[in-house]
């Protein structure tokens, strides 16, 4: 009872304030809610890096969370003030030959870490930083507030629905995916279903956001719900994935009834860009 007020907290008063600051603070394309994609991904970062210390890939808390955040700082300066998009590949690469280089002088017992730790240094800049930002570029796009509010909604609402139906509808069919074994059938299609709705309603509702020369609306905003739909159940089990393989159960303790950042994220982290991509062929 206690886990499902708490859920019930987040639904009701994060969600709705979330969509408060992207609506009523758009100034700058959006900065405010920038920021808390930045900082949401640094605190991912941090948890993810804590994850992966557990299996002795080993990365400092500091590097982690400059890892985590280039990439969304990058982007959110791009955005808010028309840099040149250049800028965001750039950043990734000095990163990646700073995470190469940075440890070439390192005695030989610290050499001995040397493919962990490079290792770890990539997977952070990606995961959660590099997927996060593409969060941030739809605040470029006109009637960002929309397409935001959709991303939004697609994915918070699929993790709702399929907890829903899974509790209702998956007790005989559970355990199919092994990263996951409390996640049902039910609860995948029900998700899914979801973000399929919110798609349509989205396209028909808001056709100056969402007008597609490819196809009637509803049918684009039915295939933006259903790549978004799966990339978001995707990335939940993916993060359940590598919890289960470092032996947690929780990313942390940030958000009630959730866990830690990076649970509250990994399907945003998973479906942003597949969300941003699938909008751009069938929309612009």
């Amino acid at each position: 009872m206690k886990k499902l007020l708490e859920r019930l907290l987040v639904f009701f008063v994060g969600i709705p304030a979330l969509i408060g600051i992207v609506f009523f603070l758009p100034q700058l394309n959006h900065a405010v809610f920038n920021c808390m994609v930045i900082w949401t991904s640094i605190a991912g970062a941090m948890e993810f890096q804590n994850i992966l210390k557990q299996k002795n890939i080993v990365i400092g808390t500091v590097e982690a969370a400059i890892f985590g955040g280039i990439a969304p700082v990058v982007t959110a300066a791009v955005v808010s003030f028309n840099l040149n998009i250049d800028i965001i590949s750039l950043s990734m690469a000095l990163s990646a030959c700073w995470i190469v280089a940075s440890r070439v002088f390192s005695s030989q017992n610290k050499l001995d870490s040397y493919v962990n730790r490079t290792a770890a240094g990539f997977a952070v800049l990606i995961y959660p930083g590099f997927l996060m930002s593409w969060i941030i570029r739809l605040a470029a796009f006109p009637r960002a507030e929309v397409l935001i509010l959709f991303f939004l909604l697609v994915t918070f609402l699929n993790d709702g629905a399929a907890w829903l139906s899974g509790r209702f509808l998956g007790k005989n069919n559970r355990g199919i995916i092994a990263a996951s074994p409390n996640k049902s059938l039910a609860g995948f299609a029900g998700g899914i279903a979801s973000s399929m709705a919110l798609g349509i309603i989205g396209a028909v509702n808001f056709p100056d956001a969402f007008n597609s020369a490819l196809m009637p609306g509803a049918a684009a905003g039915a295939i933006l719900g259903l790549a978004s739909g799966i990339a978001s159940t995707l990335g939940d089990l993916g993060e359940s994935a590598l919890k289960r393989s470092a032996g947690v159960k929780d990313s942390g303790t940030v958000i009630p009834g959730r866990g830690g950042m990076l649970d509250s994220i990994d399907s945003l982290a998973l479906t942003a860009p597949v969300y941003y991509l699938a909008y751009v062929l069938l929309f612009t």
